[in-house]
């Protein structure tokens, strides 16, 4: 089974813990043939049924879940719902052709919510999470499937920018990234760039020398980027970058930019192993030139290895 989407699960988890009413928590345990959303996305119905957080499809099955919420919130019993292929409701379709499987939780244990947007969000850690079918209770766990009436899934913390450089690729590049609610830090020795940077709400960080800062500590959801045109910057924090555990790294320019940089890094003393790892030239489009086809273009790779 599929992982569940970072923003499907997290923005439910926080209703649920900051709810200021009864809820229901309705997740995905299982997918038959196409659907819109992965196993293990999450939405989020308060008691009022005026506000949902989190989608559970494209829109077929979200009015008839908030009248099934009603019901669980009134028996305090959870309930497994089919829709599509096998399901009861006939009159509900799924355009996509495939069979949705959601339990309804209510008033998950806000305790067990707590921790696991802890391990996710401040601890930047996955979680594993299990979901006893029969009665809703959620506990920590392991895995990703449904066994023996348990339902075991995933939640990875968001991805995380760390971007270097400065001129208009990098701040359209963060640009991109503030629009898309993630968490970004621009760092850069150039006080133009950072000051556009802080304008548009991004995180900032002045390069005083070429080195990677030793205060920021990559971890293995973070992406590093280089979009230096003075490409003397990049070796030195290229070497401390690709000693990290993140999981994307990568560096603007040429083919041939890239071959004279892997040779400086070679110098440096990097093994082949790490400079694998490196990404260049970045991006799904091939020689974009423009700031806003290169953002899309190095967003895209980034989210297709994420």
């Amino acid at each position: 089974m599929g992982r569940p989407a970072i923003l499907d699960s997290l923005a439910p988890l926080l209703a649920c813990s900051n709810r200021t009413q009864d809820c229901v928590l309705a997740v995905i345990i299982d997918v038959e043939g196409p659907s819109y959303r992965p196993v293990g996305a999450m939405m989020t119905v308060l008691r009022d049924g005026l506000l949902t957080v989190g989608s559970l499809s494209s829109g077929c099955v979200e009015a008839d879940i908030k009248l099934h919420a009603q019901d669980c919130l009134n028996s305090g019993v959870a309930k497994v719902l089919r829709y599509g292929r096998g399901s009861p409701y006939r009159d509900i379709v799924l355009p996509c052709g495939g069979g949705l499987q959601i339990i309804l939780i209510p008033n998950p244990n806000r305790e067990i919510i707590d921790q696991l947007l802890k391990t996710v969000q401040k601890e930047r850690q996955t979680c594993s999470y299990e979901i006893n079918c029969r009665t809703g209770a959620i506990s920590m766990g392991k895995g990703s499937e449904i066994r023996d009436a348990v339902f075991r899934g995933e939640i990875l913390p968001e991805i995380k920018f760390l971007i270097f450089g400065k001129g208009p690729e990098v701040t359209t590049f963060a640009a991109l990234l503030q629009t898309a609610n993630y968490q970004t830090t621009l760092l850069s020795p150039d006080t133009t760039t950072l000051e556009e940077a802080k304008q548009i709400g991004c995180q900032t960080f002045e390069l005083e020398q070429p080195k990677f800062p030793d205060d920021i500590h990559p971890d293995p959801r973070t992406a590093i980027i280089l979009f230096f045109h003075d490409h003397d910057w990049e070796p030195p924090i290229l070497y401390d970058a690709l000693l990290t555990s993140a999981f994307y790294i990568g560096a603007q320019g040429s083919k041939r930019t890239r071959d004279n940089r892997i040779i400086e890094l070679r110098d440096l003393g990097i093994s082949e192993h790490n400079l694998e790892r490196l990404h260049g030239p970045i991006g799904l489009i091939n020689s974009a030139r423009d700031p806003r086809t290169l953002a899309i273009s190095v967003l895209a790779e980034v989210i297709s290895l994420a």
